[in-house]
């Protein structure tokens, strides 16, 4: 079957226009599939039946695969196996009548503003990769933009004139989405002193695409999603943050505080670049837990606060 899976990782970039995470990821999942059928003596796409698959769930959640994840895996296999169908390759699938685990809905890792301060803080915009790394952080918070998203931006992209950021989003949908003014100086402090310090000459083709590419990594390259993980884990380390940091934790701090500042669903809907407003609205969920937290906190009457406390001594 492994055959198979260059032609389906292009035919699902050509065809449904899918990002370039989002390919990786069917990849990944139809490549493990293949290797598991493999190691069971299935060689063909037919020779699969539906307790092939099922075995094959029970392995992933024996390794511990979240709910999410053995999800996603057989949708990656579902879609490997109607490409095969299409072209005539395979004559059934096995994933029909599959149940899939229940998954859970992960509460979005949210920083508090104090702890959003310190992050963007503990960059040393002294040296060119501090200057990088600050530009980076106050853009992925001004915007909410997907790492994925950052990293594929190219000069072109960010407006500092006029303040928006054109990105090109999941499934070829692009965007614009504006930026603060915060964020503006620190793109354009970063363009004029610290990404010409990260520039390494070279030839053709390479060279162009240098040109292009607006986060650059020490060798002069386009900086990796791998890069970014690395250099936000280090900077929350830096500031003290204890949470579970990970590369969509500024974007879902950015959906938060927006909508806990008086912004509208739909607005915030539009800059994520979220397809279904139920996406968004888990945010909201979030926002609402947050403003109750502060309310009982604060409020003379609130839940965190006994009625003696609020009493006159006579």
């Amino acid at each position: 079957m492994k055959m198979y899976i260059q032609p389906f990782v292009q035919y699902m970039e050509e065809e449904k226009g899918l990002s370039r995470s989002t390919l990786e990821a069917y990849q990944r999942d139809v490549q493990q599939f293949a290797e598991f059928a493999e190691s069971c003596g299935l060689e063909q796409p037919d020779n699969v039946q539906r307790s092939h698959l099922v075995l094959y769930l029970g392995h992933l959640k024996e390794q511990g695969k979240a709910a999410a994840t053995i999800t996603r895996s057989v949708a990656s296999i579902r879609s490997f196996f109607h490409f095969l169908i299409r072209e005539g390759i395979a004559i059934h699938d096995p994933s029909v009548l599959v149940e899939l685990p229940k998954a859970t809905k992960k509460k979005p890792s949210v920083l508090t503003q104090d702890e959003i301060e310190r992050l963007l803080a503990a960059p040393d915009v002294s040296a060119p990769q501090g200057g990088r790394d600050k530009a980076m952080l106050e853009l992925l918070y001004a915007t909410g933009i997907r790492v994925s998203e950052l990293i594929a931006l190219n000069v072109c992209d960010v407006r500092i004139d006029l303040r928006f950021v054109h990105c090109g989003g999941e499934a070829g949908k692009e965007r614009v989405v504006p930026i603060s003014r915060e964020a503006s100086q620190w793109a354009q402090a970063y363009l004029d002193e610290q990404r010409p310090a990260l520039l390494r000459p070279g030839q053709g083709e390479e060279a162009q695409t240098k040109q292009e590419a607006l986060f650059l990594n020490v060798s002069g390259q386009r900086l990796s999603r791998q890069g970014f993980w690395k250099i936000i884990k280090k900077y929350a380390q830096e500031a003290g943050i204890s949470k579970d940091i990970t590369p969509h934790t500024l974007r879902h701090s950015f959906a938060v505080h927006m909508l806990e500042g008086g912004a509208d669903l739909r607005s915030v809907q539009e800059m994520l670049g979220h397809a279904d407003l139920a996406t968004t609205q888990v945010y909201a969920q979030t926002a609402r837990r947050n403003m109750k937290e502060v309310y009982e906190m604060h409020h003379p009457h609130g839940g965190n606060r006994t009625s003696h406390d609020s009493k006159d001594q006579t």
